[in-house]
C-alpha cells in the first residue's frame, strides 16, 4: 500500500536528479534551470522548500548529501564542466522565509568537459569525493580538514578510456574500497560499458579489476545495494534492460604474488528485465539492499525483490501519476499506441514539468528518477 501527491517544485526547467540525505527527511532537486533546491519534511507531513540558488552556468545533472557525520553537506555536477561542494550555514536564514543559506565551499574544475556523476564516498573512508566525466575520467577528491571544507585537492585520476556517464561507491566495510563506473557510449565496438575498479591500499592507486562484457547498450546509471553482511556484491544497472549482477570475490592466490593483490570476482548475471520496454534511466536500492526500484521512459516505477530461491520478481508497478498498475496486466501484451516519446509513454498521465511525485512505501527512503520527471518514493 502506498499514498501518492503531487507538490509542486517551481522549477523552471527538466528535474534531472533528486536525493535524499542519510536520514530520508531532508531532499534536493537540481534541474537545467541551473539551480539546486533543498526540502524538509515537516511535522505536518507535509515537504517545504527551506533553501533555493543557482549554482552553476549550465545544466545540473546530479545531486548528492555526504553523511550527517560531516554536517549538512551536497555536492552538485554539471554540464558546465564542473563539480561543487556546499554547506549549509546552520542558525543562519537565507533570503526567503524560513530559508537557511548554502555556501560554496569548493569548485573542482579538473574536467574538461561535462561532469555526468558526482558521489560522495562511504563514511568509513573519510569526506571523500567521486566524480565521472564526459572525457572518460573518474576522479577522487578528499576534504584535508573536515572541519573546513574550502580544500578539495585532487588524490586520484582513473582512466577509464571511454565516455563516463555514472558512478557508484560500494559501501561494504570487509572489501577494499570499490567504484562501479557506467558509460553511455552508443558504440557497441565500444565493449563493455561498465567497469568495476579497486583501491590498492599498498600501492595506493585504483586499478580495474573487471569489465562487464555481457553490458553492451548505453548505460545510463548504475547502483551497489547495501552489503549487510552478504558475502557477495549486488550491481544493478540501467541500459535498455534493467540487469542485476552479482559479483563474489573469489579467494586469492598467494602463489601468484603482486598478481594476487587483484581481486578476481565469479561474476553473474543473476536477473534481466525488459518490462520497462524502453530505456531505464535510474535504479536505487532499498537500505537494507534488498528491494530494488527502477524507472524508465515506459513512465512507470517498478520495483523488485528476490524470493527464497534467490529469483527477483516485480512486486509493485506505479505509473507516473501515482497510480498502481494493474498486477494483472500483461505488459508484453500493451498495444502498439504505447509508443515512446520526449521520455513519457502515451496514455500515461505525468505531473506537469516542475512537479513532482511524492509517494509513501513502507517508510522506506529511496530516490527514482526519471529522464524528464522526478519520482520521489518514502
Amino acid at each position: 500500500m502506498f499514498v501518492a501527491k503531487s507538490i509542486p517544485v517551481d522549477h523552471k526547467d527538466l528535474i534531472h536528479d533528486v536525493s535524499y540525505d542519510f536520514h530520508g527527511t531532508r531532499m534536493a532537486t537540481c534541474s537545467s534551470d541551473q539551480s539546486v533546491k533543498v526540502w524538509d519534511l515537516g511535522e505536518d507531513g507535509e515537504w517545504h522548500c527551506t533553501a533555493n540558488w543557482k549554482t552553476h552556468s549550465g545544466s545540473v545533472w546530479r545531486v548528492t548529501w555526504a553523511h550527517p557525520e560531516f554536517g549538512q553537506v551536497l555536492a552538485t555536477c554539471s554540464f558546465d564542466r564542473t563539480a561543487a561542494v556546499w554547506e549549509e550555514l546552520v542558525g543562519e536564514h537565507g533570503k526567503g522565509e524560513g530559508q537557511t543559506p548554502w555556501v560554496n565551499r569548493g569548485n573542482l574544475v579538473d574536467s574538461r568537459t561535462s561532469v555526468t556523476d558526482v558521489k560522495f564516498g562511504p563514511q568509513y573512508l573519510g569526506l571523500q569525493l567521486a566524480t565521472c566525466s564526459a572525457d572518460g575520467i573518474v576522479r577522487i577528491y578528499e576534504a584535508v580538514d573536515v572541519m573546513n571544507l574550502s580544500n578539495w585537492p585532487l588524490q586520484h585520476e582513473i582512466s577509464c578510456r571511454i565516455s563516463c556517464s555514472c558512478l557508484s561507491w560500494n559501501n561494504s566495510r570487509v572489501h577494499p574500497p570499490m567504484i562501479a563506473v557506467g558509460s553511455d557510449d552508443p558504440n557497441p565496438a565500444a565493449g563493455a560499458k561498465v567497469h568495476i575498479y579497486e583501491y590498492n591500499d599498498n600501492a595506493r592507486k585504483w586499478n580495474k579489476v573487471e569489465s562487464l562484457s555481457m553490458v553492451t547498450d548505453p548505460v545510463h546509471d548504475v547502483a551497489f545495494a547495501p552489503n549487510l553482511g552478504r558475502s557477495y556484491h549486488l550491481l544493478a544497472i540501467a541500459a535498455k534492460d534493467l540487469k542485476i549482477i552479482s559479483l563474489k570475490p573469489l579467494r586469492k592466490d598467494v602463489s601468484l604474488g603482486a598478481q594476487a593483490s587483484l581481486t578476481k570476482f565469479e561474476m553473474r548475471q543473476v536477473a534481466s528485465f525488459g518490462d520497462h520496454e524502453s530505456q531505464v534511466w535510474r535504479v536505487s536500492w532499498n537500505v537494507t539492499g534488498t528491494v530494488l526500484a527502477s524507472s524508465g521512459d515506459d513512465g512507470c516505477v517498478r520495483l523488485w525483490k528476490a524470493n527464497y530461491l534467490d529469483s527477483w520478481k516485480s512486486i509493485s508497478v506505479m505509473k507516473g501519476d501515482g497510480s498502481p498498475q494493474d498486477s494483472a496486466r500483461n505488459l508484453s501484451n500493451m498495444p502498439q499506441a504505447m509508443s515512446v516519446s520526449n521520455g513519457n509513454s502515451e496514455g500515461v498521465r505525468t505531473p506537469p514539468p516542475g512537479s513532482m511525485n511524492i509517494k509513501r512505501l513502507s517508510n522506506w527512503p529511496f530516490t527514482s528518477v526519471q529522464k524528464d520527471q522526478a519520482k520521489l518514493f518514502y
